[in-house]
């Protein structure tokens, strides 16, 4: 049985698309540091491909990691690893939905490292972001830390720190919204 994290293929492209707006939103971060690296702008061009049906899972399945190997190159600059982390989470929606989720939490960490002040902004406008399909399908997914398999596990990198209390917070404004 798929984890509850993967979603069906047709919420994973409605929320692919929120994702890659999550990640875009903070790529000028990476840009910034490393402009000859096109890795996470790739990322989240194929994460709206594979929102529009232009892309198969298979194939991003297998691409997944391309944009996170970029984090690397710019490891002395914490901002811009967590702008890659965001492409790089958007680009994995193909593989499992969840990863939307993390797409948006490690934009408001890029965030909240550039100008902490901004960080109830970002949530705002990720969720501002959301259409009613989007909501849906985030809804679907289990609490962070309670299911055992999947990038929202009990102990994992997306449910722990800053990251795991992002998620929380998007996932109780998701509760709460109409």
């Amino acid at each position: 049985m798929l984890s509850p994290q993967s979603l069906s293929e047709t919420d994973r492209r409605v929320v692919a698309a929120w994702a890659a707006d999550c990640a875009e939103r903070v790529l000028p971060c990476f840009e910034r540091v490393a402009p000859d690296d096109d890795r996470p702008r790739e990322a989240i061009a194929r994460a709206r491909a594979y929102a529009r049906g232009d892309l198969d899972s298979a194939g991003e399945i297998r691409r997944r990691f391309v944009a996170g190997r970029a984090a690397a190159s710019v490891a002395s600059d914490p901002v811009a690893i967590a702008a890659a982390r965001s492409a790089a989470q958007a680009s994995g929606v193909a593989h499992m939905g969840a990863h939307a989720l993390g797409a948006a939490a490690y934009a408001v960490k890029a965030v909240g490292l550039a100008r902490p002040g901004d960080v109830e902004v970002e949530l705002d406008w990720q969720m501002q972001q959301m259409t009613p399909d989007v909501r849906s399908a985030l809804r679907r997914l289990p609490p962070v830390g309670e299911d055992s398999a999947g990038p929202l596990v009990a102990g994992g990198l997306l449910a722990r720190g800053i990251l795991g209390s992002t998620i929380r917070e998007l996932q109780a404004r998701i509760a709460e919204a109409t």
